[in-house]
């Protein structure tokens, strides 16, 4: 039997970890030995990952948790959740043989997808591990806007090689972070990565980077066993040894036998001879069990350390574990995703008394571990949220923008509108950047909403008449400000975007960076998406019309990803109407079941206007709304038109002016100004039988009675806009940015990229031969 090292009470506990194990196990050695497996390719799942967790987790749900506490699960650990919310009576018994199965649970634990409760979705390494942080302030801040998100801990399990992520370090050293005491994490600190023994844990220096962060650091490094065998004679000697002993020589211990561990465990100091005499008075089991006894897996120890937890700053628990402990795998170099044989499991089955044949037991009614799971699921029952409805959102604020104005100045315009047009909407907006609020014109916003912070904070600037932005912090502030890190930006966005399923109140995210930053930051804005949060995420300014800044500034390949990011809207607006009505319309589709989240590129190329030609109508201008946030409107019609000049973003002003001295030469162009490139693929898509789309749009702005040839451009790579001939197979020239820019005034740019009004003349005569 797998020793866990509980007395009294507690052993109740450690039966709950033996099937815990059991189970975690079996569920990996399901997916792979017994499921049919027709196509041979490999399954997966990690045995030794998971038997690493068992304690941490079991004495974590069955001991420490409160209905208000939140839990990210590494993601190799998730048949080790699975397994306690079965035995918690929150899975049914019909999904363990369904692990990485189409349908079943999932590799790694998700929110959306999985059917047992699952507080944060992990899988890519780090993004989990971070995700309680920014969970913690989305709790607080739904707490100031309703008081309804209650209190609670938001706990974090990490693995130790999770550590070597930067994006971890930059939560951990946001001087914001000091002040969230609810946020705990527990490192498994099992010493091995995927494919080896780490030669240099240097737990000691991690522990000196939480503590220099704010952070209480409590290490939980040696079993009760081994404490006490510390206290004997040689002990002091026992302890300096398994200390000073180079990790690699350590994890090798854990395989050797009895025999083995009293020739190698001495070593060759000086006080070879006091160790040796204690170890000889160890039976065979004690031995090979104090070897193992690391705090993490000592159920007693955990326990201890969970109860020195502060509540006044945030918490890292360092527990010393052992990889594929209790697996006949344990400490091996290469256990990572290693499984158990048929021949090891039955064996592994006998040691524990279960049945191989049958794995999914429950305990005995009566039985003291089945009181313990039934009292512990009445304990953490949750009481079901009522979910609130996201205020209305007005679609058209009404006026139109005159003179010569930047899609990027529109957007504090428009949230500061919104205050006024619609303050319930408005007072769940909460914006979100890394230290670019000013640079990105949210200053005007920032001033009327104030800056959230956990504590109020004195402005000491408040009575410097020279200081044109107001820094006033407060728990009510609605601007969120963080270091210049993006991963954190979006990792927050997601977390505030998802409020509306986990407490039941719908929030309004708008993370804004600069746009060439945007790929830095999409892993975890995506992965955000996939866990259920909807945010907007505005990248500004963009392009190589960000010309000054030269190649290193200047985006190219983000239009395209708005095309290709699942469960987002993308929009790269022309002018400042067009910014007003695809942002509320963005906004309209956040915290809801069906809601979407949406990327806006924006630009700081000041643009006249009038050039967006606005109906004056009433029902005119609602139809060009709604092809605006459709994907494209229409503006230009000429009588006869042979070729069709397609521009988005920055680039409708030379689009425009091409189609002024095409017509000179007795060219007549149609002009077409698309707003969102994957909308209109959604809906040929739609066209097709391939999806669900409206197609109306098309038929709109791309007619058939009127398909000529094409010219597309836009200020990004012109693979984002080819698709366009498709609609109706036409002949078509794509413009764009295919290499780094040059730094230099915008007209030499655009020529050097062949975006200027010349290149769009050329290209239409071309297409026109």
């Amino acid at each position: 039997m797998i020793e866990y090292r509980a007395d009294g009470a507690s052993g109740t506990l450690s039966t709950v970890a033996e099937r815990v194990l059991w189970l975690s196990t079996s569920m990996i050695h399901h997916a792979n030995r017994i499921r049919p497996n027709p196509s041979g390719l490999k399954v997966g799942g990690h045995q030794a990952s998971c038997a690493s967790m068992v304690s941490i987790m079991t004495s974590l749900w069955f001991e420490q948790l409160q209905p208000g506490d939140r839990v990210s699960v590494k993601p190799h650990a998730s048949p080790v959740l699975h397994s306690i919310n079965y035995l918690l009576g929150q899975l049914d018994e019909s999904y363990l043989t369904t692990l990485r199965e189409f349908g079943g649970l999932q590799s790694y634990p998700s929110r959306a997808k999985d059917p047992d409760p699952v507080d944060y979705s992990t899988g890519s390494v780090g993004i989990g591990a971070t995700a309680p942080i920014w969970g913690a302030m989305a709790r607080r801040y739904v707490h100031t806007i309703s008081g309804a998100a209650g209190k609670g801990r938001q706990y974090s399990l990490v693995g130790d090689a999770e550590l070597d992520e930067g994006a971890i370090w930059e939560a951990i050293l946001d001087p914001g972070i000091s002040d969230l005491g609810e946020v705990v994490w527990i490192v498994d600190l099992n010493r091995q990565s995927l494919d080896r023994v780490i030669p240099n844990i240097a737990a000691g220096r991690l522990e000196k980077m939480f503590d220099a962060a704010g952070w209480q650091v409590i290490t939980v490094k040696f079993g009760t066993l081994l404490e006490e065998l510390f206290t004997r004679p040689g002990g002091s000697a026992l302890r300096t040894r398994i200390l000073d002993m180079p990790n690699p020589e350590y994890q090798r211990l854990l395989r050797c036998t009895a025999d083995q561990l009293r020739e190698r465990l001495p070593g060759e100091g000086a006080e070879r001879g006091a160790l040796g005499e204690l170890i000889s008075q160890l039976d065979d089991e004690t031995l090979l069990s104090a070897i193992r006894n690391l705090g993490g897996h000592d159920l007693a120890a955990l326990s201890a350390a969970y109860r020195q937890i502060d509540d006044s700053r945030p918490t890292v628990i360092i527990a010393y574990t052992i990889k594929g402990y209790g697996l006949p795998t344990q400490g091996h170099p290469q256990n990572h995703s290693s499984l158990l044989t048929v021949e090891e499991y039955a064996t592994f089955a006998a040691a524990l008394g279960m049945d191989s044949q049958n794995p999914w037991g429950r305990f005995p009614d009566g039985s003291a571990a089945s009181e313990l799971c039934a009292s512990t699921a009445a304990k953490l029952q949750r009481e079901p949220i009522d979910g609130v409805a996201p205020p209305a959102v007005p679609a058209d604020i009404g006026r139109t923008p005159k003179g010569t104005a930047t899609t990027q100045a529109a957007l504090g315009r428009v949230l500061l509108d919104l205050t006024r047009e619609a303050p319930e909407a408005a007072r769940r907006v909460v914006t979100v950047s890394p230290d670019v609020s000013s640079t990105t014109n949210l200053g005007g916003w920032v001033n009327k909403v104030g800056v959230w912070s956990a504590t109020e904070r004195r402005n000491w600037f408040a009575d410097d008449a020279e200081t044109i932005m107001h820094w006033r912090e407060k728990p009510t502030g609605q601007h969120m400000e963080l270091g210049i890190a993006e991963t954190n930006l979006v990792g927050l966005i997601g977390e505030l975007g998802a409020t509306w399923s986990r407490w039941g109140q719908p929030l309004y995210p708008i993370g804004v960076m600069y746009d060439p930053f945007v790929e830095r930051a999409l892993e975890p804005w995506s992965y955000g998406i996939y866990a259920g949060g909807q945010s907007i995420l505005v990248g500004t300014p963009s392009g190589v019309t960000l010309a000054a800044e030269g190649g290193a500034h200047q985006s190219i390949t983000t239009p395209s990803i708005g095309l290709e990011q699942p469960g987002c809207i993308s929009y790269e607006p022309a002018f400042a109407i067009d910014t007003e009505w695809t942002l509320l319309a963005s906004i309209a589709r956040l915290g809801r079941p069906d809601g979407t989240s949406a990327y806006l590129r924006l630009s700081t190329r000041p643009v006249d206007q009038g050039l967006a030609d606005v109906p004056t109508d009433p029902a005119a201008r609602e139809r060009r709304r709604r092809q605006v946030v459709a994907g494209a409107y229409v503006v230009r019609r000429t009588d006869d038109a042979v070729v069709t000049l397609v521009g988005m973003g920055a680039m409708m002003t030379e689009t425009l002016v091409a189609a002024d001295r095409l017509d000179q030469v007795g060219v007549p162009a149609d002009v077409v100004c698309v707003t969102s490139p994957g909308l209109l693929f959604e809906a040929i898509q739609a066209r097709q039988g391939r999806g669900s789309g409206e197609t109306w749009i098309l038929d709109q702005v791309f007619p058939a009675a009127r398909a000529t040839p094409l010219v597309t451009v836009l200020d990004g790579h012109p693979h984002t806009l080819a698709f366009l001939s498709g609609i109706n197979r036409v002949a078509s020239v794509a413009l764009g940015v295919t290499h780094f820019g040059q730094v230099g005034a915008l007209e030499d740019v655009y020529k050097y990229h062949g975006i200027d009004t010349d290149s769009i003349v050329r290209a239409a005569l071309d297409v026109i031969a």
